[in-house]
């Protein structure tokens, strides 16, 4: 049974608690994310990688109170389906755009952080995942921003020289 001096000291714990959690201010979304409100919409998207090419659509939608843009990829991959999802934001701490990436031929996640280049058009992102092994690789993401209505994404890793290489890339259109 609780003694009158247990339940006094949770109580006020408890108090202290809720009142430094009232105190706080929910985060606001800025204008980095805005920038990638821009994107919201459905995409067409060509996948090229080596000489094989496939298609696919892309969703990007902004939630959780406008801090997270969420994407659903689906599509077909090597003559397979294929879907992705993904999570983007902007850390002001890191003052870095993040991202974390699952999709149905990993099992761990991709998570990469980068910035915007002066003009706004390129995000760079590095990060690390799973290689075509399954052991974490390094990983370089590039997309081009060509208009409101077109971006690129390139994906770089070390190739089997050791130097970085693209793996594939993908063309997005906006759908209208």
């Amino acid at each position: 049974m609780l003694s009158v001096r247990h339940l006094l000291f949770v109580l006020s714990v408890s108090s202290v608690f809720a009142l430094n959690v009232s105190a706080q201010e929910s985060p606001k979304p800025g204008p980095e994310h805005q920038k990638l409100k821009e994107l919201e919409g459905t995409w067409d998207a060509t996948m090229k990688f080596g000489d094989a090419e496939s298609k696919g659509t892309m969703i990007y939608k902004m939630d959780l109170g406008g801090l997270w843009l969420t994407s659903d990829f689906r599509g077909e991959f090597g003559g397979e389906k294929f879907a992705g999802k993904g999570l983007d934001g902007y850390d002001p701490a890191k003052k870095k755009y993040i991202s974390v990436w699952v999709d149905s031929m990993i099992t761990s996640p991709l998570m990469t952080e980068g910035t915007f280049d002066k003009e706004g058009k390129v995000l760079t992102q590095t990060g690390e995942g799973p290689g075509p092994d399954g052991k974490p690789m390094k990983m370089k993401m590039v997309t081009e921003h060509k208009g409101k209505d077109a971006m690129l994404f390139t994906m770089f890793a070390p190739g089997p020289d050791g130097k970085e290489a693209a793996m594939f890339s993908i063309s997005y259109k906006r759908r209208k």
